[in-house]
């Protein structure tokens, strides 16, 4: 009998990695997202770029600090709002959005056993969802179709969509009542301790801590408090663990 009826994982430096400088990457598109704001008619000063990274930061701290999600689209009309642009089109705010994420797409990609183990535990009859802590849906959605993971993701939540970030407990309760399993018939795996593990033990989810991209010595102090049930350090490993869980 197999231990758990649903498999739950991140998306970032779990089932897809970045292989370039996240910093340049970022600055890139902030650049395109400015010359797409001209073009649409948004004369905007040579300050712009600066500000928009130094305020989006912001609002990264606070909802880190509060687990509540501003998505990307609110964070963008309260920026423009600030140089007197109250009022933007819906058609308008996508593109600006598209050209600042599309830089940061190109180097997102596949980890090379994902779909593998993906298809291995479809074949064993797993379940498979996915819980990604995110400030853009859309962009999320690009990366699984980039990344060839939706043909095996049942169920696809982002906090920017459901509003509550990882760890908070309603985000992880949502996919699991989207499967009707209880907490303690489900496994999350994931790279971030503080998000994918301690949301998992606190509901009595199985929890397995990937640690392929992870900076371990600066996770040191956070597994003092913070204990996942099992390490791996490839999604290969996976399937084989599930089935001899101990």
């Amino acid at each position: 009998m197999k231990r758990f009826d649903l498999v739950l994982f991140d998306l970032g430096a779990t089932l897809i990695w970045f292989n370039g400088d996240w910093e340049t990457a970022v600055r890139e598109g902030i650049q395109s997202m400015q010359q797409t704001l001209v073009k649409l008619g948004y004369p905007l000063g040579d300050s712009f770029a600066q500000y928009y990274r130094e305020t989006a930061r912001e609002y990264y701290r606070w909802r880190d600090d509060n687990l509540t999600e501003t998505p990307a689209p609110e964070v963008f009309r309260r920026i423009l709002a600030e140089y007197g642009y109250n009022t933007i089109p819906r058609e308008h705010v996508d593109a600006a959005l598209t050209a600042l994420y599309r830089a940061t797409q190109s180097h997102w990609q596949a980890e090379e056993d994902a779909l593998p183990t993906l298809e291995e535990l479809r074949r064993r009859g797993y379940p498979i969802g996915l819980i990604s802590n995110a400030g853009y849906d859309e962009d999320v959605q690009v990366l699984i179709d980039r990344a060839g993971l939706r043909p095996y993701l049942e169920f696809i939540l982002t906090s920017a969509a459901f509003g509550i970030r990882k760890p908070h407990p309603d985000i992880f309760e949502a996919a699991l009542n989207h499967f009707g399993v209880p907490p303690e018939r489900a496994v999350m795996v994931g790279d971030f301790l503080q998000a994918d593990i301690l949301g998992a033990n606190r509901l009595g989810m199985g929890s397995v801590w990937i640690t392929r991209r992870v900076d371990l010595l600066s996770s040191q102090p956070w597994l003092e408090r913070i204990q996942p049930n099992h390490t791996i350090s490839t999604l290969g490993e996976l399937p084989t663990l599930l089935e001899n869980w101990g």
